[in-house]
C-alpha cells in the first residue's frame, strides 16, 4: 500500500499537500541543491527513495503547508477480537496536517507531521489517536558529496485509515524495501524506518556511495495480533555507479542485512549478504526504467536450533514516470526481506503498481494494485510458513475552490495466512471512504 507495499495506500484528500513533498530520486539529484549539468543521477535501485506520484506541476519547494482532514469510512473488517469473527463498523476521523519544504543552495529538507483521531460508531474500544512524522533531507557537503537522511515514525491502530497517500512514494525500485504487506485488521502498532545515504562523485561519470538502514515494528498489545510478532532490521550497503551516457547508468552494489523477529518462544535471526548488478535507463529525469539482479546468501538461526544456510537468486525491475497530467509507477522484486510481523525473515515476491491521472482542471483519479508472497526461511512446524496478500484501490478527487478537496475511495484487501488467527478469520476486507480536506500554502522567504 504503499503503496509502499503499498497495498494499503490510501489516497486521501491530503493528496496534493503530500504530492508537493514527494519527489523522485532522479529529480532530486538532478535539480536539488547546487545541481550542475555534470552531476550524476542516483538510480532507483541504490537511491533508497520511491517514485513520486505527484504531477510535475505539483512539485514545488519553499512552502509552509497545513490543513485539516475529515474522513468517514465503512470497513467490514474493523476488528476480529483476536480470534473472533470480523466486525463491520463506521468510523469518523480527523487529522490536522502541517509540513515545511525548503530548498537552499546547499540543502533541501521536507518535514511533515500529522496527528490523528478516529472514533468508531459500534466498537468504541477501538477509538484511536495516531501520530505520523516524516523527515526527508539532502545536504550538499561539497560540490561532489551529498548526504541524504530520511526518517519516518508512525503510531497507528489501523494502517488502512491514515492521512498518507499514494503520492507519498507508493512504489519503490530499491533493492531493499521494508515489508509492510502483512496487515493486521485493527491493532496498536509502532513503525519506524530510517535511512542515511552518502554519495561521492569522484569523476565526471563515476560515483561511489554507502548507506545504512534501520526498521522497527512493534505491537504493544500482543493479544490483539495472535500469530504476529515484533520485528526489526538493520543493514548497510556500498555501491559503484557509472554513467555510460546521459541516458544510461550501470553499476554494482553489495548489501548486508540482519533481520530479527521476536516470537513468544525466542528470537529468529537471519543475516543476508547480497551482490547486485543494476542498469537504469533515463528517458528523461522524471521517466526511468531500472533492472537489478544477483545472488543472495542467508544464514538463519532461531530458538537454539542449528543454523540454516542457503543461496538464492534475487532481482527486480521498476519504472516511474512523472508527467504533467499523468503519473505512473510499477515494480517487481524477489529478495530476502524482513517478515513484517511474521515469525522470521522471508523470501518475498512483491509486485506493485500505481496510476494517477488529471481528468480536468479540478478532477483527478487514481488506482493502485499490489501482490505480495511471503515464504518464511527455515520455517519451523509450530509457526506459519507464509502466505500472500493482494490488494487494490481506486479513488476520485475533486478540487473545490482554492482550499477544499473532496475524495471518494474504495479499497479491497485479501490475505491468505492459514495458521495466523488474526488474519485467517478475516481474509477479505472492503473499505469505502469519503474525505473532505481544507489546505493552505504559504511561501517561505518571500
Amino acid at each position: 500500500m504503499s503503496f509502499r507495499l503499498n497495498l494499503v495506500v490510501i489516497l486521501l484528500a491530503v493528496s496534493p499537500l503530500r504530492a508537493q513533498l514527494a519527489t523522485s530520486g532522479a529529480e532530486v539529484a538532478a535539480t536539488g541543491p547546487s545541481a550542475g549539468g555534470n552531476l550524476m543521477l542516483t538510480p532507483a535501485p541504490i537511491s533508497g527513495e520511491g517514485y513520486a506520484m505527484g504531477f510535475a506541476s505539483e512539485t514545488r519547494a519553499n512552502y509552509l503547508r497545513g490543513g485539516l482532514v475529515f474522513s468517514s469510512a465503512y470497513d467490514d473488517g474493523v476488528t476480529v477480537g483476536g480470534v473472533g469473527q470480523p466486525v463491520s463498523d463506521a468510523s469518523f476521523s480527523m487529522w490536522p496536517t502541517i509540513s515545511l519544504d525548503q530548498t537552499r543552495s546547499r540543502y533541501h529538507w521536507a518535514l511533515s507531521y500529522s496527528p490523528g483521531f478516529t472514533f468508531y460508531q459500534k466498537t468504541s474500544s477501538r477509538n484511536e489517536a495516531d501520530q505520523n512524522l516524516a523527515l526527508d533531507s539532502k545536504f550538499r557537503l561539497s560540490p561532489h558529496v551529498t548526504l541524504s537522511l530520511r526518517d519516518s515514525f508512525q503510531k497507528a491502530s489501523n494502517v488502512l485509515n491514515q492521512p498518507n497517500s499514494d503520492l507519498s512514494q507508493p512504489v519503490s525500485g530499491a533493492v531493499f524495501v521494508p515489508n509492510d504487506s502483512v496487515i493486521a485488521p485493527v491493532a496498536d502498532m509502532f513503525r519506524n524506518t530510517a535511512n542515511a545515504t552518502l554519495t561521492y562523485q569522484f569523476a565526471a561519470n563515476r560515483m561511489i556511495g554507502a548507506s545504512g538502514t534501520f526498521t522497527n515494528l512493534h505491537y504493544p498489545n500482543q493479544a490483539q495480533v495472535p500469530g504476529l510478532y515484533d520485528s526489526s532490521s538493520r543493514g548497510g550497503s556500498a555501491f559503484y555507479n557509472y554513467r555510460l551516457s546521459k541516458m544510461h547508468y550501470v553499476g554494482a552494489t553489495y548489501q548486508y542485512q540482519m533481520f530479527l523477529a521476536y516470537p513468544t518462544i525466542g528470537q529468529s535471526e537471519t543475516q543476508a549478504h547480497s551482490i547486485y548488478l543494476f542498469y537504469t535507463l533515463y528517458l528523461k529525469p522524471t521517466f526511468s526504467i531500472s533492472l537489478f539482479g544477483g545472488p543472495q546468501h542467508s544464514d538463519t538461526t532461531q530458538f537454539g536450533m542449528p543454523a540454516s544456510r542457503s543461496w538464492s537468486p534475487a532481482g527486480g525491475a521498476s519504472m516511474g514516470w512523472q508527467g504533467s497530467v499523468t503519473t505512473l509507477a510499477a515494480s517487481y522484486s524477489r529478495a530476502i526481506s524482513d517478515g513484517g510481523g511474521l515469525a522470521g525473515a522471508v523470501y518475498a515476491n512483491n509486485a506493485t503498481g500505481a496510476l494517477r491521472r488529471q481528468l480536468t482542471r479540478t478532477l483527478s483519479a487514481s488506482m493502485g494494485a499490489s501482490y505480495a508472497s511471503n515464504i518464511i526461511l527455515a520455517a519451523l512446524p509450530m509457526f506459519n510458513t507464509g502466505g500472500h496478500t493482494i490488494s487494490g484501490n481506486a479513488s476520485v478527487q475533486r478540487q473545490i475552490g482554492e482550499h477544499l478537496n473532496l475524495q471518494l475511495q474504495y479499497m479491497r484487501l485479501h490475505q491468505s495466512y492459514s495458521d495466523i488467527a488474526v488474519l485467517s478469520n478475516a481474509p477479505n476486507r472492503n473499505r469505502e471512504s469519503i474525505t473532505i480536506s481544507y489546505q493552505f500554502a504559504r511561501p517561505l522567504g518571500r
